[in-house]
């Protein structure tokens, strides 16, 4: 950072000159870029802005009018400031016209009373301006390297987050162009004062360059985009002024995030990976206080105070080729789960869970229906989605901290209903009856041994013979022991389906006429279907 005429007062080169501040002493935090001395009228226009001028006005005239537009000028190119040394052409004080013209024009007059080298006063300044250069130079190195390092692993908007707060040791947020913040590393700082009002905040804060410093809001603020195409800034929260480096960092971290951006293929938009970061936060218990929670979703524009919330999970059903195909289609399943929602009025949190699972968290209004919220977001989402799946509803519960069993329990529900999917808008755990009983059951280790008992001989046999009888007894039980409906659904002949009903008696030794027996069987496969529900 460059010195201020402060700093250069306090050299002890320049103190042993016994300075004096004539005018401009409100001015002293200006910041010097050079030093040049010169002792001519006309050097005004040898100077570029910033320097502070040191002369003994030896060559200056005596002409008061010109002396005042000697200042004029020096003022006029942004001159950081005047050093008189005393003695030689003024003795005492500087003349009245200067000392007039400068505090007219507000610059920084100093005499000193002591006769002083002026080039141990130019070789102490432009020593710490250099050395000053050089930290700027290596930490924009050191900054470069972290963040180069960042982008070649495709780091997460919150992992740069955190990185410039680190770096920082300030509160560091993203937000997108609807003032919606999508990742916040607080630095410590109490999240909810941080993130309170934040969008009527941000709107007041309009700089107009790419990277500047409100000193109103004390926000540093940077654009994020590439290509001509900015979707967000960066934002970092001062309390006094930032240095360069600082500046630094806001444009690299900036510059990381957007370089991320253009390289992202099949993966989550950031308004997804910042819906699915609090989500994760609340199954997990991150958040110390559930307060964070909430603060962090209202900067997001979904309030979660006061409101009744529902959990929703939502799972396709079709098998892909690939696991990248079902990454990519889970994706578009997020965003038009998304756009759904906001199509409808309602704002959900709406983030992946895993490879299989996105989730949706729905605040309802105190008197608004989850039935009809969930339908509603059935149908608009099945208008616009093409490929099948199940949409499952936890139970509604009425605080944050209680949302993870509404999860679990709305996973629990769209892992039983993919298995065989009967058109409903929506599933919830009355829906699925024994089915969803078993699923609940499905780590116990007594339902286990049941399933087992019930059908090992059979499940040896197929794997033995290479058959299916197992499929075979599937299909007459989902019939209702209807034989002719059964062979019809295996696409078998009634003599050959009889054949291997006979075949399945002996192998299991039991009755297939007995309804108990049959009952017994049947819950045993719905258990096994539980037991392999990761197989899909």
């Amino acid at each position: 950072m460059l010195p201020t005429i402060a700093d250069v007062l306090a050299l002890d080169t320049v103190r042993r000159g016994n300075p004096h501040v004539v005018t401009g002493a409100d001015r002293l935090d200006t910041r010097v870029r050079w030093v040049h001395v010169g002792e001519v009228e006309g050097i005004a226009h040898l100077l570029r802005g910033g320097e502070l001028v040191l002369t003994t006005g030896v060559a200056l005239p005596d002409d008061p009018a010109k002396l005042a537009g000697y200042i004029a000028e020096l003022a006029a190119v942004g001159a950081a400031g005047l050093i008189v040394e005393l003695g030689r052409k003024f003795v005492g004080s500087p003349p009245a016209a200067v000392v007039d013209a400068a505090e007219a024009h507000g610059l920084p007059l100093i005499t000193l009373s002591r006769e002083t080298p002026f080039v141990q006063i130019t070789e102490s300044v432009h020593a710490r301006i250099i050395d000053n250069q050089l930290e700027e130079l290596r930490a924009s190195e050191q900054l470069h390297e972290v963040f180069t390092e960042l982008s070649v692993e495709g780091a997460s908007p919150a992992e740069v987050l955190s990185q410039v707060a680190r770096l920082s040791g300030r509160p560091v947020l993203l937000e997108n162009l609807a003032h919606q913040v999508l990742a916040c590393e607080t630095a410590g700082r109490d999240p909810g004062p941080l993130l309170g009002s934040w969008e009527s905040r941000s709107r007041a804060v309009k700089p107009t360059e790419r990277t500047a410093y409100d000193a109103a809001s004390g926000w540093l603020v940077t654009v994020v985009g590439a290509r001509g195409q900015d979707w967000g800034r960066l934002i970092m929260l001062f309390l006094e002024p930032p240095t360069p480096r600082d500046i630094v960092l806001a444009e690299r971290a900036a510059t990381t995030l957007a370089l991320g951006r253009l390289l992202e293929r099949h993966q989550e938009s950031l308004e997804r990976q910042a819906h699915g970061t609090i989500i994760a936060g609340i199954l997990t218990h991150s958040y110390a206080d559930p307060d964070e929670a909430t603060a962090r979703a209202r900067a997001l524009g979904v309030p979660l105070t006061g409101r009744k919330l529902i959990s929703v999970v939502l799972r396709l059903t079709e098998d892909r080729d690939t696991a990248l195909d079902t990454q990519a289609r889970l994706g578009e399943l997020a965003e038009a789960t998304a756009a759904a929602c906001r199509e409808a009025g309602m704002p959900a949190l709406v983030g992946a869970l895993d490879d299989s699972h996105i989730g949706v968290l729905l605040p309802l209004s105190p008197r608004g229906s989850a039935e009809t919220a969930l339908t509603t977001l059935a149908d608009r989402l099945r208008a616009v989605f093409p490929t099948t799946f199940v949409l499952a509803a936890g139970s509604v519960v009425d605080s944050v901290k209680d949302v993870r069993r509404s999860f679990l329990e709305a996973e629990q529900v769209a892992d039983v209903a993919v298995r065989q999917p009967d058109g409903r808008p929506y599933y919830r755990l009355p829906d699925l009856r024994l089915r969803g009983l078993l699923h609940l059951l499905r780590d116990d280790a007594r339902l286990q041994t049941f399933a087992e008992r019930e059908l090992s001989p059979l499940l040896a046999h197929d794997a033995q013979r290479g058959g299916d009888l197992t499929g075979i007894l599937r299909v007459y039980l989902d019939a209702g022991r209807n034989k002719a409906v059964a062979a019809q659904r295996a696409h078998l002949s009634r003599p050959a389906f009889y054949d291997r009903l006979r075949r399945l008696e002996r192998i299991l030794e039991t009755d297939l006429d007995d309804v108990e027996s049959c009952v017994s069987l049947h819950v045993a496969l719905l258990a096994m279907e539980s037991f392999r529900r990761d197989t899909r």
